[in-house]
């Protein structure tokens, strides 16, 4: 055996393990290491990038344990603000558990939040509610009381659990729109008030669409970008997306653009402009937290870079463990 001549401060650290792991990089993947997030939905306002993610919560072997929506913000996608939880499930009376998948969405000087929770025995099922704050760092109140979406007003699905992951997108002309599912694909115009539909549910539902959608615009090119499932090859969701000439279609099926999280059977996509550059937010499992390790119910946000070719599809993306630490693409 060969020994090397360390100092004795070396010594202490490496007996109190402090060696054992270097400190995070901030800004390089998984972007928090405090707690479990999910379902990360970006929000520009100003100078600042506000994250919205759930909070995974899930003890041993527990599938699912979310309570509230956390809030994250940024100015130069390195260092990050954690600003604390904004909403509880229990905000919502009429809902019974489950803060799952959200979108926040600026529009008549007020920030309006759209979420996924489970309603209570009045209308069973997962249902989309919708708060509303005057900061984007909330607090954040039921804005109509009862759910926006419930479970009845979209009887195709076979499941419970079809109305969840709302995505939101104000038009050009002001029209703000709200699309949502799992396995359908489903969406609506939202009236002004911003807490009614204005008009009728429309299926949209795109090639091996999982769950999980994000409605973007670039030029005159719309996106929608999901979690997809191959059921016929894959174990795990990936990310895949559609464009069209307009918000009403038609669709035209692009392909997937990453592959699955890391240790992770969900993934959900978040994209946002901020500052000229293009990025997109994602989830998986690599974060452990004290002596939890991450699975399917501890989930870790992710942030990458994300390029268009010059026909506007967006070129695959990589997941890595640096991030936007790495230099930015040209």
């Amino acid at each position: 055996m060969r020994w090397h001549r360390i100092g004795l401060g070396a010594l202490a650290l490496l007996a109190s393990g402090t060696m054992a792991a270097s400190a995070p990089v901030p800004g390089a993947n998984p972007l928090f290491h405090d707690r479990f997030t999910a379902d990360p939905a970006p929000l520009v306002a100003g100078d600042r990038l506000y994250l919205y993610v759930g909070h995974d919560e899930a003890q041993r072997d527990e599938m699912f344990n979310m309570k509230e929506w956390l809030v994250y913000s940024t100015t130069d996608m390195r260092h990050w603000t954690a600003h604390g939880a904004i909403m509880n499930v229990k905000d919502f009376k009429w809902a019974k558990q489950d803060a799952w998948a959200s979108q926040a969405i600026f529009k008549n000087g007020r920030y309006w939040f759209y979420a996924a929770v489970e309603h209570d025995s009045t209308h069973p099922g997962k249902a989309i509610a919708v708060a509303v704050s005057d900061k984007p760092t909330g607090p954040f109140v039921d804005a109509k009381g009862s759910a926006l979406i419930t479970n009845e007003m979209t009887p195709k699905g076979t499941h419970s659990w079809e109305d969840i992951d709302p995505t939101v997108l104000t038009d050009d002309d002001g029209t703000t729109w709200i699309a949502w599912g799992n396995r359908q694909c489903y969406i609506a115009k939202l009236k002004p008030n911003m807490i009614e539909l204005d008009g009728p549910i429309t299926e949209i539902t795109p090639p091996h669409f999982e769950e999980g959608p994000w409605l973007h615009k670039r030029g005159k090119l719309y996106y929608l970008t999901y979690a997809s499932l191959d059921r016929s090859k894959h174990r795990d969701e990936k990310v895949s997306y559609s464009t069209a000439p307009t918000i009403r279609g038609p669709w035209t099926y692009r392909g997937e653009l990453t592959g699955s999280g890391k240790y992770s059977f969900t993934i959900h996509p978040g994209i946002v402009e901020f500052k000229k550059r293009w990025y997109l937010f994602l989830h998986n499992a690599t974060l452990a937290i004290g002596d939890l390790n991450g699975s399917i119910g501890r989930r870790a946000v992710t942030v990458e870079y994300l390029r268009y070719n010059p026909d506007g599809t967006m070129r695959p993306v990589v997941q890595t463990e640096a991030g936007v630490t790495a230099p930015a693409p040209r």
